[in-house]
């Protein structure tokens, strides 16, 4: 259902769901849209109290992914000169015809090399199979050296899945023993993907974002507040979400 509410003189549109569930969860999403839900005993005037309480952290959320949107990144055409981000680095792209698709890389430049190098849709192909290859072995990595720190407290190594993701760097589903990593990692500084592994591993001790979870990642990460905001200036889609 979607709804409207003023909120410090803005007309906010939203969408309200009820649903069997303990809090009243506020999830604003990188397309600006706003989702709600609550269960059956939350009246329409708490929903309405709880939204003007939130109203400051709403529209900066809203004005920050706005802000966003203006300079988000133009799609690729994979030709000569173009940049592509590896590691926080930003690399040069060069094409050359040969008789294999593939991707190599060094400090300064990307090489693809393709057989039809007007094949747009073929180098796209190329170079997603290279991005998603090398974003999995850097993730691996990581999570092998982070591992350490958690073995102690019997926790198993996790299974790792690599996709691209909306509007998180990563998730953790502690049940399931697994650990999901957004593609678009592979963009952003190697201190910052250790944080974002660090944190995730952290879910399996803690599985919300309690008091107890983010004195748990100081312990294994006292600079995890700088990583992140490192994370948060040089990138753009982080999930704002709240719970009551």
């Amino acid at each position: 259902m979607i709804k409207t509410i003023n909120l410090n003189g803005r007309e906010i549109s939203y969408n309200f769901e009820r649903k069997n569930v303990k809090n009243i969860n506020l999830r604003i999403k990188a397309d600006q849209n706003i989702y709600m839900s609550a269960n059956s005993r939350v009246s329409n005037d708490i929903i309405e109290e709880f939204l003007h309480s939130k109203a400051e952290y709403i529209l900066k959320a809203l004005d920050h992914y706005a802000e966003i949107a203006k300079y988000a990144p133009k799609q690729k055409q994979y030709i000569d000169g173009e940049s592509f981000r590896i590691l926080g680095h930003d690399l040069r792209l060069k094409v050359i015809q040969g008789k294999r698709n593939t991707v190599e890389s060094d400090e300064s430049y990307i090489t693809l090399t393709v057989k039809e190098p007007a094949n747009l849709e073929l180098k796209k192909k190329t170079m997603d199979k290279w991005i998603k290859n090398n974003c999995k072995d850097i993730l691996l990595a990581v999570c092998e050296s982070v591992y350490p720190k958690f073995q102690k407290y019997g926790i198993e190594f996790p299974e790792l899945r690599f996709r691209n993701m909306a509007s998180r760097w990563g998730s953790c589903q502690p049940n399931r023993k697994k650990l999901t990593f957004n593609i678009a990692l592979i963009e952003a500084p190697l201190s910052c993907v250790e944080y974002v592994v660090t944190h995730e591993f952290t879910h399996f001790l803690q599985p919300n974002h309690s008091k107890k979870f983010y004195s748990q990642l100081s312990v294994f990460m006292p600079d995890w507040q700088e990583r992140k905001k490192v994370l948060e200036k040089n990138n753009y889609y982080l999930e704002y979400y709240e719970k009551r």
